[in-house]
């Protein structure tokens, strides 16, 4: 997959999480700009592309700001990196990184976090006794350990306005995700406790996000990336 003007780039997942373990993928995020002349036509251009083996998502920087303003857990951790994950970094995506928090909102982030923790937690109930052996086993660990990722990293971002991507003391996940494999009820209390604590907190976010900011920025790209073309003679 060849993809031009990547504004952002940088290795996510379990990896920027230290989550991962022998073997584990390795996952990479990132964000392109669409020349501005292509968004002129009729046909509008592919606003994703996904690859495996490297596994790679990248998206059009209108469609990824449109996912952040919407408390998208997955597509924040882009401009939320420690410096050593980025693999490309331009002027505009450092302007984004600066701009990063004024994508937030309290709602939002909450719904977003909680709302995939709890998709986490539902796939985890469907898995039936005889399902819990081998690979399946596995993939379950690994969903409860995202499950209580998504849980401690939004109530941060929800409390302090701040994302830690690196979790604190890892093996706690994984002793987290053995259990749930052998009894996936026992995520309930962790996904109840999160509920309530967020409930419980005054959020630091605000009730909108800033989307003129955000907005402003992606004009600045479509500047950058408008090649004016020439009318046809006649």
């Amino acid at each position: 997959m060849t993809v031009t003007n990547i504004l952002l780039s940088g290795i996510v997942g379990s990896t920027a999480y230290g989550l991962a373990h022998e073997g584990s993928d390795v996952d990479r995020l990132g964000m392109f700009a669409t020349p501005t002349e292509d968004l002129h036509g009729l046909s509008r251009p592919q606003e994703s592309h996904v690859s495996t083996a490297p596994d790679r998502t990248l998206h059009e920087a209108a469609k990824w700001c449109r996912l952040a303003l919407g408390g998208n857990p997955t597509v924040m951790e882009l401009v939320w990196l420690p410096d050593e994950l980025y693999e490309v970094r331009t002027p505009l995506g450092d302007e984004l990184i600066a701009l990063r928090t004024t994508l937030l909102s309290a709602g939002r982030v909450r719904d977003a976090y909680l709302g995939y923790a709890t998709q986490q937690f539902r796939k985890l109930q469907n898995r039936s006794e005889g399902d819990r052996a081998g690979d399946t086993r596995n993939r379950t660990a690994k969903h409860a350990r995202h499950l209580k990722r998504l849980c401690t990293q939004g109530y941060e971002l929800y409390a302090t306005g701040q994302l830690t991507i690196r979790v604190e003391d890892p093996e706690s996940y994984h002793r987290f995700g053995r259990q749930v494999a052998a009894d996936p009820e026992a995520a309930l209390p962790l996904l109840r406790g999160f509920g309530d604590a967020f409930a419980e907190t005054r959020s630091a976010l605000p009730e909108q996000p800033d989307e003129a900011a955000a907005d402003a920025w992606l004009r600045r790209v479509r500047r950058q990336f408008y090649t004016a073309t020439q009318p046809t003679p006649v």
